[in-house]
């Protein structure tokens, strides 16, 4: 089965030029399915649960800490364990990588399914996102290996960046639909199908990885980087978590605040010193994180304006999710429903951000689109508890236009910008810094709802800190275009 774009569709890749429609490559679409199912599955399940939270809190008898970890622990686990995946596909395979991480993402979803406690519930969370960290950085170098043409590959991502965007969007109107004709469970069951699905469609259509999807492998992996990074990550969204419930000056949010501190900055003065030993010693132990993907100004940029982007609008995703149930009563389907213009900009996202970012490159379209976003978030301003919908649809249109506009793009970046040596570990960088800006913009958020004077304040007070983040986005995107710009102007 292949698909051709159609006329109008130009590639996505920056300065490719868009020969006649008869010359290109068609796009094989089995393989681009399966890679994009296990992305979607992973996607769909940072925002799935966020419409099902007041039915686990009645099923499980649910404290808000609880709940904020319930949402949460996933996503910083991921973000924590997101490098382990990116170097062992680097190291041992991809395709294997996928696989595992798919099996291993489905075994949680049923332990999810079938949890008698929030404490089960929050360990197989944990566990989901294990799985997720091994199979994200794995399907997007398996995109990269499966379109060697450029123009192909780059058609591949713009897909691709697309079911990301719509899984993150669909998540709330899902959960809703299946909360409402089922129970909170099933936000989980719905897992199984499409985790099957994709395992065969990847054993069948995915090529298994020879040599050349291998890079040479001397030297041993870095567990003090691995331990110390999922601590680190993990204890600062912990002391943002427990703030809400017990005080943002109480002694265990203080300590859990200062331990992740010193985890991240050891574990960058350990990767530090691996890398260095590594130079000299190539069969001593390798950093988990290699510093050299920093020394590139445009991946570093890119990074930081996935954690800009995800923190924004994730963590304002959740509040909006909140504020639709606890303040204008709405069940599960209808405040799923009220989120769907949201999803619905996806699938306009996809062709524009291919358009614009084969005409300008891949930071002028990240650039506009994020401040789009920072001008959306001040539309929450206007909400309160009897706000007509119809005002908050700007809001909402416009957050959910930006932020796939932004991911595909950015997406683009990391691929121009990362050596193909470590495509598996660049998609992991990034990709950790989305969940780890969504992870904290649910903390923070989620914290200022339950600390400030009531929902609506929380909610206008975190719609601001979204709009400081976009905008701080936007300006980053358009000082590294310019640089990126200049070699090429002179």
């Amino acid at each position: 089965m292949t698909f051709t774009d159609p006329p109008s569709s130009p590639a996505l890749a920056v300065g490719a030029s868009a020969g006649p429609p008869a010359d290109r490559p068609s796009l094989s679409l089995p393989p681009l399915i399966a890679l994009s199912l296990g992305y979607f599955l992973v996607m769909l399940d940072v925002t799935v649960v966020n419409t099902a939270v007041p039915s686990v809190q009645d099923s499980l008898d649910a404290g808000p800490s609880d709940l904020q970890w319930i949402v949460d622990g996933y996503s910083a686990f991921f973000a924590g364990l997101l490098l382990v995946g990116g170097g062992l596909g680097d190291r041992f395979g991809h395709r294997t990588l996928f696989l595992s991480g798919l099996a291993a993402f489905a075994a949680a979803s049923v332990v999810c399914a079938l949890a008698p406690s929030a404490g089960v519930l929050i360990g197989a969370r944990l566990a989901q996102g294990a799985g997720a960290a091994l199979l994200v950085p794995a399907s997007f170098a398996l995109l990269q290996a499966a379109y060697p043409d450029r123009a192909q590959r780059a058609r591949a991502v713009g897909y691709w960046g697309l079911v990301s965007a719509v899984a993150f969007g669909a998540g709330p109107a899902v959960g809703g639909l299946l909360v409402a004709g089922l129970d909170w469970r099933a936000v989980f069951w719905v897992n199984l199908p499409v985790a099957a699905v994709a395992v065969l469609l990847t054993l069948r259509h995915v090529p298994a990885p020879g040599r050349t999807d291998r890079t040479d492998r001397p030297g041993r992996m870095d567990p003090a980087g691995l331990l110390l990074g999922v601590l680190g990550l993990l204890g600062v969204t912990g002391a943002l978590n427990e703030a809400g419930s017990t005080g943002w000056t109480s002694s265990g949010v203080l300590t859990m605040f200062a331990g992740g501190a010193v985890c991240l900055g050891a574990f960058v003065a350990v990767e530090l010193r691996l890398e260095r030993n590594a130079s000299v010693r190539p069969e001593s132990r390798r950093p988990l994180l290699p510093m050299l993907l920093f020394r590139e100004e445009r991946l570093m940029a890119t990074n930081l304006i996935g954690l800009l982007l995800s923190f924004g609008y994730y963590g304002l995703l959740f509040v909006a999710t909140l504020y639709f149930q606890q303040e204008r009563e709405l069940g599960p389907l209808s405040a799923g429903f009220a989120l769907l213009p949201s999803v619905c900009m996806g699938f306009l996202a996809a062709p524009l951000a291919s358009r614009l970012t084969a005409r300008s490159g891949p930071y002028t379209p990240m650039a506009g689109a994020l401040l789009l976003g920072s001008i959306g978030f001040l539309g929450w301003l206007a909400a309160d508890p009897h706000t007509p919908y119809a005002v908050l649809l700007f809001a909402l249109m416009a957050t959910g236009l930006a932020t796939p506009l932004t991911v595909v793009a950015a997406t683009v970046a990391v691929m121009e910008a990362s050596p193909a040596e470590k495509a598996g570990t660049a998609s992991a960088v990034f990709n950790m810094s989305r969940q780890m800006g969504s992870a904290m913009g649910v903390a923070l958020f989620g914290t200022l709802v339950g600390t400030t004077d009531g929902m609506i304040a929380g909610l206008h007070t975190s719609a601001v800190i979204a709009a400081v983040a976009f905008l701080a986005a936007s300006s980053l995107a358009v000082a590294i275009g310019r640089r990126a710009d200049a070699p090429r102007a002179g």
